[in-house]
C-alpha cells in the first residue's frame, strides 16, 4: 500500500469516526435528563367527613386518606382519623390513628377491601359525685368491606374481624361505610 493511500484512508477513518461520535453525543443530549414520573397521575385523594349534633351529643370526625390506582383492579392506600365524641355530663372522648388499605375492583361497580386500623382511645367518663374514671388503650382493626362502586363513590358495608365488645370504640363489628375518591 502506498504511503499516500494509508494518510488518505487515516484521515478518512478519523473523519468518520469524529463525525459517528458526535451523532452519537448529540442523540444523548436529546433525551430528557430526568425522564418524568405519572407517579400523581395514579394518586386519588379522599376520605371521610363526619359531623353529628344534638341534645348535648357531639360527635366530630376527619379522616383523610390517599390511594395509588396500581392497575384498574388494584388499589393501595393509607390514612389519618380523629375523633372527639361528647355525651354532656357524661362522657368524653377522643380517638386518633392511622389506617392503611387495599382496595379490588374486580368489575367496575364492585369494590372489596382489607383496612388495618390502628387508634389511640382516650375516653373520659364523669361519674357521679364529680369523680372521672379514664380508659385509654390501644384499639385495631381488621376490616373486610365489599360496595357497590359509582366512578368516584362507593357505598358498602365492612366487618371488623378483630371486633371486641369490651373496647368500647365502634359498638359493632359490621358497619356501613362511604367512600370517595378524587
Amino acid at each position: 500500500m502506498e504511503k499516500n493511500s494509508v494518510k488518505i484512508l487515516t484521515k478518512t477513518l478519523t473523519i468518520l469516526f469524529f463525525i459517528g461520535t458526535s451523532i452519537g453525543i448529540y442523540g444523548q443530549t436529546d433525551a430528557p435528563a430526568h425522564p418524568k414520573s405519572d407517579f400523581w397521575k395514579h394518586v386519588q385523594f379522599g376520605g371521610g367527613f363526619g359531623l353529628s349534633i344534638g341534645s348535648g351529643f357531639t360527635d366530630v370526625t376527619v379522616a383523610p386518606s390517599a390511594i395509588y390506582n396500581l392497575n384498574h383492579y388494584v388499589s393501595i392506600g393509607a390514612g389519618v382519623q380523629g375523633s372527639i365524641v361528647s355525651q354532656k355530663d357524661f362522657y368524653n372522648s377522643a380517638i386518633y390513628g392511622v389506617n392503611v388499605l387495599t382496595l379490588f375492583n374486580p368489575v367496575e361497580e364492585i369494590q372489596l377491601s382489607l383496612e388495618v386500623e390502628q387508634v389511640r382511645v382516650n375516653n373520659t367518663f364523669q361519674m357521679v359525685g364529680g369523680t372521672n374514671k379514664k380508659d385509654n388503650f390501644w384499639n385495631t382493626g381488621f376490616f373486610v368491606g365489599a360496595g357497590y362502586r359509582m366512578e368516584n363513590v362507593t357505598v358498602g358495608m365492612r366487618y371488623n374481624l378483630l371486633f371486641n365488645k369490651d373496647k368500647n370504640v365502634y359498638s359493632d363489628a359490621l358497619m356501613p361505610f362511604i367512600r370517595v375518591y378524587f
